[in-house]
């Protein structure tokens, strides 16, 4: 690591007084100074990174690759950073996490900087690049600071802000997670990040649909089977509880689990054990559980579609994610960010128009994200310029019909209105009238499969 030449220490002591008395300057001020060579490697990093994320930290960081410690979404070889460096472009505010080890991560707000227009007489020769660093914790950030990128999510909202640092927060413990946020919210990705910012990392993530199989099959899914157990276990086979052993479980749509295995859930969360399916033999299972829920449930409790105890087990830590629509700062960055995920598997880089990202803003996204990326993709491939314009964006983003009044009439508003709070009912009920009552192409629409939708439909009383 150390064998490149950039990276050896200069002679110059002149140069090494500079940075000692600038790294000074912006540790009195709460900032820590990291300097990267022209490969991107950090070749000093100021004392007040230790004030920031722990005693050692600057001396553990010299020689690293910065998108080792910060992250390939910033300084990956299309980093936004690392391009905008390399451009000889400043970029202020943004957000990232650092890792040191086994350490708790630390979320930073980083002004990057060119250092081509400094004094080359005063400036360490090895440095190209300069990071300005504080903690994201400061309460004098600012609510107009762009995003952060956290375990692939990006949000600039002080609510996925809020999540990012709670899922710091766990990262000694493994008490049960209830994720709950509407379909397309990404309840998965911040399951996967409480998993891996978790001291259970190095183990599994395993994920279960519980929507997605019928009851019997389910439980041979979730515990196993022995042979012979039911026509067609003609062998042995180990559930998802002792393939997640050492690592997390993952129970996506928990609402869809039917009553009896709610049961044998429970007791799995109370005593720690389960039995294969056909089988009296109990087995000790060493997994920690993280669920997920588009519905309401302490509704569904209140209902009689959900144990009270079993729901209480499962919301020991609740996280719940936000629609879209109550979060409007991130549709921009995230919007920015899926189209570069699209460009890359597509081949083509592509830019939004102003125009585009008021039409953006000005749709209310039932789907979530997922919807974002569903238009993103659509308009990536009808788009012949590198530039995406309104004209580019599926007819209901573009129109902007993603809501409805009571009674079926749209309302239809212009691309800069603010979003209208609604109940699911009427955006399910838009979302179906801007197609026709097709449930294939609401379902592609809102990011959600066919099944899902019919079911809403029913729980809602929707009809055409």
């Amino acid at each position: 690591m150390m064998d490149d030449p950039s990276c050896q220490r200069p002679d110059d002591a002149l140069s090494r007084q500079f940075l000692d008395t600038v790294s000074n300057l912006f540790g009195c001020l709460g900032r820590a100074l990291i300097c990267l060579d022209r490969h991107f490697r950090v070749v000093h990093a100021s004392e007040g990174l230790d004030e920031i994320a722990g005693a050692g930290a600057a001396e553990a960081v010299v020689g690293r690759r910065v998108r080792d410690l910060l992250g390939e979404e910033l300084f990956g070889s299309e980093g936004a950073l690392r391009l905008a460096l390399e451009a000889g472009v400043l970029r202020e505010g943004w957000g990232a996490s650092l890792r040191l080890g086994d350490a708790s991560p630390h979320l930073l707000s980083i002004t990057a900087a060119p250092i081509a227009t400094l004094d080359s007489t005063l400036c360490d020769p090895r440095v190209s690049f300069l990071l300005v660093v504080r903690s994201a914790q400061d309460p004098r950030q600012s609510s107009t600071a762009l995003p952060t990128i956290f375990a692939g999510m990006v949000g600039r909202s002080a609510a996925m802000v809020d999540i990012f640092r709670l899922i710091q927060r766990l990262d000694e413990s493994e008490s049960t997670v209830l994720v709950s946020g509407e379909s397309g919210t990404g309840k998965e990705l911040v399951a996967r990040a409480v998993h891996v910012h978790s001291p259970r990392r190095a183990g599994p993530f395993v994920a279960v649909n519980c929507g997605a199989l019928p009851g019997e099959l389910l439980e041979s899914e979730l515990f196993g089977h022995v042979r012979g157990a039911f026509t067609g276990a003609v062998s042995d086979r180990q559930g998802r509880f002792e393939i997640a052993a050492g690592g997390s479980l993952f129970l996506d749509e928990i609402g869809d689990l039917p009553q009896p295995l709610q049961v044998k859930l429970l007791r799995v969360l109370q005593e720690r054990t389960f039995e294969r399916v056909g089988e009296s033999v109990s087995r000790a299972t060493d997994t920690r559980i993280i669920a997920a829920s588009h519905i309401d449930l302490q509704r569904a409790v209140e209902e009689g579609r959900f144990r009270e105890d079993l729901y209480y087990r499962l919301r020991v830590v609740p996280i719940r994610i936000p629609p879209l629509r109550d979060r409007r700062e991130d549709v921009e960055p995230l919007a920015r960010h899926l189209l570069a995920r699209v460009g890359m598997r597509t081949g083509r880089s592509m830019l939004l128009a102003p125009d585009c990202v008021r039409a953006l803003l000005g749709y209310a996204w039932p789907g979530n994200v997922r919807e974002l990326e569903n238009a993103l993709e659509y308009a990536v491939a009808v788009c012949r310029r590198q530039t995406i314009h309104p004209a580019d964006l599926p007819a209901e983003v573009r129109d902007g019909r993603a809501r409805s009044r009571p009674g079926g009439a749209a309302i239809m508003r212009g691309h800069e209105a603010p979003a209208v709070d609604s109940s699911e009912r009427d955006r399910l009920l838009a979302a179906l009238e801007s197609h026709r009552w097709s449930r294939a192409a609401t379902a592609r629409a809102l990011g959600i499969s066919r099944t899902t939708l019919w079911r809403k439909i029913r729980e809602l009383g929707l009809a055409p």
